[in-house]
């Protein structure tokens, strides 16, 4: 009978960080950049709908 297991060993769970106290720069900093964020990802989706941006499809070759 063997005691030993096999596979990987779980690492150890980190202890919990507490809260951070922000200032209002930190708070104003954080608001600015999830209105970014949630900007672009609006543009994303709409660009998403319009399909390509040069409209030109395949791109083709000088060759005729």
């Amino acid at each position: 009978m063997s005691t030993k297991q096999g596979g990987k060993a779980k690492p150890l769970k980190k202890p919990k960080s507490d809260k951070k106290d922000y200032d209002e720069i930190d708070v104003a900093n954080i608001q600015k950049k999830k209105e970014e964020e949630k900007a672009l990802k609006e543009l994303k989706a709409k660009a998403q709908q319009k399909g390509s941006f040069g409209g030109s499809g395949l791109k083709k070759s000088g060759k005729k």
